[in-house]
């Protein structure tokens, strides 16, 4: 059974984060960092459909003159502030990568509102692949934040101001669309679910904005990062879809900055950037060289094309455009929808069981085991052996007895096996397919009488 979730988690939070402090925006980089109050790495979109930008920004709200996030009013006891619902739960939070939303300008008789507005949301998220093909490795929970006042500060223009649960606001760092929040009340909401580890925050808002929030670990926040996006544009969506790549893909930003210029360091980390031509990628049999000249999704073939990780010359991406790149395509390209799948399977698993392993079964007891429901793209498959034989006509069984298997009652001690992998087409790199490759033992005592399990 794999136990790999929480250092996923961490690892993706430390390589966003280290992907935002080290290649920064140009507005980042002239923008001033005031001592006297924490500030973060986030990434917006000035313009629906457009190319991202990144900046820094106060981690909290009550500091930002014009902005206080203080509660004018504590929701009283017959509201459903703090409530916990839940949007779709598929297993238990321990194999699982947990979602949390939670809204922000819903006043007491406007939790519906945001139930509806969440629900929305997820649905445009998860009708892209590979988010829709891997739903059942995800945990979607709500949490009700109730505010004293409907809507956000910002909206319409940058005069209005809202008492809001999580101080929710545009004009953040004097820019229209960015939409931040107050970290703090948003990690407190959040830690009334089971389990946050991605964080999204629906404002109360017709108005296009959002943001995504990276690098909270490093400030001892639980969670890989918080998205902002309004509730009631339909392109805003699209943001929240971009942010959670950063921490469940690994995947870096396809765009540029023209002041970047050219990149004239080595080979670079990111999975979807590389340094090498098509020729090199392919000689070196390195990056995403297994899926060179296939028609992607996204439009023409995958190859090399200049430009990524904000260096417009230099540095290559798999395609001409992705969602890592601009918010007018509603795709990843090949590699990153490898790197997707990929990052699923590292925070989350796809095969459980009550049994535990750590003590022997009976031969005649039973084992059952869950196997996440998943569609699409992918393709699931169970195998289980016994003494590291495959047992082919057991394939797809959910319920099995050692006995039933082929386990004599020979008094020897015997292992039985289940396997779970998923043989889709969208993995061609071998270190992810054992990734997606999951596997559970118990050892089994033929004649009958318990035994503690060999390691």
């Amino acid at each position: 059974m794999n136990t790999k979730k929480t250092a996923a988690i961490s690892v993706s939070v430390a390589l966003t984060a280290l992907m935002g402090a080290v290649i920064a925006s140009p507005a980042a980089a002239a923008e001033p960092k005031p001592s006297q109050e924490p500030r973060v790495s986030v990434e917006y979109f000035p313009e629906p459909g457009g190319e991202g930008r990144r900046t820094d920004v106060p981690l909290n709200t009550d500091t930002v003159t014009g902005r206080s996030a203080a509660r004018s009013a504590t929701p009283g006891a017959g509201t459903t502030d703090g409530q916990v619902g839940e949007l779709s739960v598929t297993g238990s939070s321990a194999d699982r990568l947990d979602v949390v939303i939670v809204g922000d300008g819903y006043t007491a008789d406007q939790q519906d509102a945001f139930h509806t507005a969440a629900a929305t949301k997820w649905a445009d998220i998860t009708n892209i692949e590979p988010y829709s093909s891997y739903q059942g490795l995800m945990n979607v929970w709500t949490v009700d934040a109730v505010s004293a006042e409907s809507g956000i500060t910002g909206d319409p223009t940058a005069d209005v101001t809202k008492d809001t649960a999580l101080g929710s606001y545009f004009w953040c760092s004097e820019t229209e669309r960015l939409i931040c929040a107050d970290i703090d009340k948003v990690a407190s909401y959040a830690a009334k679910a089971p389990e946050a580890d991605l964080v999204v925050v629906v404002s109360n808002s017709t108005k296009y904005g959002g943001a995504g929030y990276s690098g909270l670990e490093a400030e001892g926040y639980p969670f890989g990062g918080v998205s902002t996006l309004s509730s009631d544009n339909a392109q805003s969506s699209m943001i929240a879809a971009h942010e959670i790549a950063h921490s469940v893909g690994l995947l870096a930003d396809e765009y540029t900055y023209d002041s970047y210029g050219t990149w004239t360091g080595g080979e670079v980390a990111d999975i979807n950037s590389s340094s090498f031509t098509a020729e090199q990628l392919a000689a070196n049999r390195t990056k995403w060289y297994r899926w060179l000249g296939e028609t992607d999704p996204t439009g023409g073939t995958v190859g090399t094309y200049e430009g990524s990780s904000y260096y417009p010359f230099g540095l290559y991406r798999p395609t001409a455009n992705s969602l890592m790149r601009a918010l007018d395509i509603s795709d990843f390209n090949l590699p990153g929808r490898e790197a997707m799948i990929a990052g699923f399977y590292r925070e989350a698993n796809a095969l459980s069981s009550k049994v535990g392993t750590s003590s022997a079964v009976l031969r005649t007891s039973s084992i059952k085991v869950s196997q996440a429901e998943l569609t699409g793209l992918a393709s699931p498959e169970l195998r289980w052996y016994v003494d590291g034989k495959r047992v082919k006509r057991a394939q797809g069984l959910t319920t099995v007895a050692p006995a039933a298997l082929g386990v004599a009652a020979d008094g020897r001690t015997h292992t039985v096996t289940v396997e779970s992998a998923d043989r889709t087409r969208s993995i061609r790199d071998p270190k992810v397919r054992a990734e997606a490759t999951e596997s559970m033992t118990w050892t089994v005592k033929a004649s009958g009488h318990k035994a503690h399990q060999h390691h």
